[in-house]
């Protein structure tokens, strides 16, 4: 299917996050059991859950989609993402590429914290009467480090948004990996304010959910991702609507009878 179009300027983020509550709430046992296996598989396991990612959030999105819709959905659902396992793997290690770099670069940071603090300590017993702040090689590759990190973190949330409609789009329709990725990335462009809306929306709920004795958490990430899949179904309405297309009346292309 190569004729997916969206909308520009569609995401009223109030409403996707509104229209989220209402529906987590409405079957708050299946979207909290969903959300607590996603964050099982995605999170706890350790190299392997970077496989599970695409996978297991594409199954989220079609529980989503699919109760959006008002048809019956269930648990079980949750592992429709694994029908299209390859393709929603490789969109979601291509997603999980700032992360990975950054976990890269804590390491390097611990290591030469823990490099630092051993010369700092040989030092220390040739030059106890010094006066002089001590800044080594550790103290310098962490600071470049640390700089370096947080370049990552900005440019990750960039990443982010860009191919946030990817895993849904590779989901719902027959295309490939960069079909859905340029798809994702071509209409995140186009509603790059309303993202950013999504966002910052998504992080006040996810403080509020801390908030919450942290148990309002685990109401907060499941309304973030649905209500990340309202704001993909914003933008990609045509879908919906040729998914609901019924055939027009007979009479809608005049009277074959007519001239017999």
């Amino acid at each position: 299917m190569n004729n997916i179009t969206f909308d520009s300027g569609a995401i009223n983020a109030g409403d996707c996050f509104g229209n989220s509550w209402t529906q987590v709430m409405a079957k708050f046992g299946l979207y909290l059991g969903m959300a607590l296996i996603t964050l099982l598989l995605v999170g706890c396991i350790p190299i392997i859950s970077i496989f599970l990612v695409g996978p297991v959030m594409g199954g989220f999105y079609f529980v989503a989609l699919k109760d959006m819709r008002g048809e019956q959905v269930d648990f079980g659902m949750l592992f429709r993402g694994f029908d299209k396992f390859v393709p929603l793997m490789v969109i979601g290690i291509i997603q999980s590429i700032p992360g990975i770099i950054f976990q890269i670069l804590r390491f390097v940071g611990d290591f030469a914290q823990i490099m630092g603090s051993g010369m700092g300590n040989r030092r220390g017993d040739f030059f106890q009467s010094s006066n002089v702040p001590d800044f080594g090689i550790g103290d310098g590759i962490s600071l470049i480090v640390g700089v370096i990190a947080l370049a990552v973190g900005l440019f990750s949330i960039v990443w982010s948004l860009v191919f946030k409609f990817a895993i849904p789009l590779a989901m719902e329709n027959d295309i490939g990996v960069v079909d859905a990725l340029k798809i994702s990335a071509s209409a995140a462009f186009s509603n790059v304010g309303g993202l950013i809306l999504m966002l910052i929306l998504s992080i006040l709920a996810g403080i509020a959910g801390v908030l919450a004795l942290c148990f309002g958490i685990f109401v907060a990430i499941p309304v973030i991702w649905v209500a990340e899949a309202f704001a993909y179904r914003q933008v990609f309405p045509l879908i919906e609507r040729q998914m609901n297309f019924s055939p027009p009346p007979p009479t809608a292309y005049g009277n074959f009878n007519s001239g017999l």
